[in-house]
């Protein structure tokens, strides 16, 4: 019995201890790394519930957060570096203001760079504007502001005035045109601005070199005084200018551009120019320098097509529009012209050359003492055609030659004949009425290609004598009807056609 019981009681000791050390053991492996982990973890969870939970979340992080030793603050860390990647084109419509590119503005200082800088960034901007602000007077050379690759319907909004340089370093050896817009489509120069060209500078060193129109040679003083066009224009000079005078501001290549409300004076040569463009809008539109400055065209157009121009006043020294070979569909209506040398279909078919003009209308236009009023000028010896040309609505104030067709046009003081021409036919001048100073009406066509279809409606032109030889109205070759009785009688126009008739469809022209 006593060694049962002893038996026993060893048993259970052995029970007990065996029981201490695995209580032992579990405690000792809560209080390591798995625990801490799992501790962890359950905080994370924890703070991913205080997102929704603000309390929770505020209380979480009081316990994880270490406390500081030192008052100073942490110090910050540097964010890493990462490539740099190319900045995003700024949003359609952005403005570009040239004096935030360095533009002075001061009339003296040179802008050029200024204004090619605001171009460059405009161009990459779909229907950006490039501003150039009132109050200022930017000094600009010459400067090209080029496609093809901007981006369309670009606005140039010009509200000051450019001016050009007078010094003849800035020109080197002469340049076709001063600012040029080049391969752009829906560009539109708007505004209450002024380009400036100061082409005094350029007037007064070439007036001995420059052609006149040979119509010049008729106009005949009663004193038997021959009366000269384009005298010198006085001005200071900053060196000589190069012989070649360039356009104030011209396009080329472009498609549906507009230029409206701005004025262009004083241009070396051309005010403005259009050169092989297809849409062109031109309306509220001023073009002045003075009428004895040579070569100053206002408007003047090139192998293009589809042109309006309306609501414009043109005062220069030559044609108010000049349109020359290649362009068709032109529309020209409420234009105010002089002084300068009127209307001008030409001159065409220099050295042989190949022109093509048709479906001209002029309408509703205004012309005080101007040379010629409505005109076609040809060259003998030229190709091609001049077809579908309507004047009508013409009112006429002392010019010297309101009706004119010249297919011997001539600029020097003599030139070679040729047989062959550039043909003239369908042509209309309706309700031309005013008054005139040497001869109303002059239609002086080629004996190889008479004119056809010429037609002579509600003509109404009184002499308003101011001291030149008077002469009636002259007809060469010319065949066409007269609708209604004119004044003066215009006798001279043969009814019908030409025995010798030609084609239109002949001359190379597309119809």
């Amino acid at each position: 019995m006593g060694g049962f019981s002893f038996k026993k009681l060893t048993f259970a000791f052995v029970v007990a201890i065996l029981v201490w050390a695995s209580s032992l053991e579990t405690c000792n492996g809560r209080r390591g790394k798995h625990w801490r982990q799992n501790r962890g973890t359950l905080s994370s969870l924890y703070k991913k519930k205080g997102n929704n939970n603000n309390h929770g979340h505020q209380v979480i992080a009081e316990k994880s957060k270490p406390k500081s030793k030192s008052k100073s603050k942490p110090k910050q860390k540097q964010p890493i570096p990462t490539p740099e990647e190319p900045l995003a084109p700024p949003p359609k419509g952005s403005k570009f203001n040239v004096l935030d590119y360095g533009a002075k503005g001061d009339g003296a200082s040179d802008d050029t760079q200024a204004f090619q800088a605001a171009w460059e960034d405009a161009c990459k901007v779909e229907a950006s504007t490039l501003i150039v602000p009132s109050g200022y007077e930017f000094l600009v050379g010459p400067i090209s502001f080029s496609g093809p690759y901007c981006q369309r319907n670009i606005l140039f909004q010009l509200d000051g005035t450019i001016i050009a340089p007078t010094n003849a370093k800035a020109w080197g050896k002469g340049l076709l045109q001063w600012l040029e817009f080049t391969k752009l489509v829906g560009l539109t120069i708007k505004g209450k601005g002024t380009i400036d060209g100061r082409g005094s500078v350029w007037w007064a060193d070439s007036v001995l070199d420059d052609p006149v129109d040979n119509e010049e040679q008729l106009i005949i003083s009663l004193d038997n005084i021959t009366v000269i066009g384009n005298p010198q224009v006085g001005s200071s000079l900053e060196g000589k200018m190069p012989s070649t005078k360039p356009t104030a501001l011209r396009f080329y290549g472009s498609f549906n551009v507009t230029v409206t409300g701005i004025t262009i004076q004083n241009s070396p040569q051309c005010h403005l120019k259009f050169d092989n463009c297809d849409g062109v809008l031109v309306y509220s539109f001023s073009a002045s320098s003075p009428g004895d400055s040579p070569n100053t065209d206002g408007i003047h157009l090139q192998n293009s097509k589809n042109v309006l121009i309306h609501t414009a006043d043109l005062a220069c020294g030559d044609d108010c529009i000049s349109i020359q070979t290649g362009c068709t569909n032109v529309f020209v209506h409420d234009v105010n012209c002089g002084p300068g040398h009127g209307i001008s279909i030409g001159s065409l078919g220099k050295d042989g050359t190949t022109a093509c003009v048709s479906n001209i209308t002029v309408r509703n236009v205004n012309m005080h003492n101007t040379m010629t009023g409505v005109r076609i000028k040809t060259w003998q010896g030229g190709s091609g055609s001049v077809q579908g040309v309507l004047f009508s609505n013409i009112q006429v104030s002392e010019v010297e030659f309101p009706i004119m067709i010249d297919q011997y046009y001539c600029d020097h003081s003599s030139c070679a004949n040729h047989t062959s021409a550039v043909a003239v036919s369908n042509i209309a001048y309706e309700n031309i009425r005013g008054t005139y100073t040497v001869k109303p009406v002059h239609v002086s066509c080629s004996d190889s290609r008479p004119c056809q279809d010429v037609r002579l409606t509600e003509i109404e032109l009184e002499p308003m004598p101011k001291g030149y030889h008077m002469y009636d109205p002259f007809c060469w070759q010319a065949f066409g009807e007269l609708n209604a009785p004119t004044i003066p009688e215009i006798g001279c126009l043969q009814q019908g056609a030409p025995s010798s008739g030609w084609d239109p469809d002949e001359t190379g022209c597309a119809a």
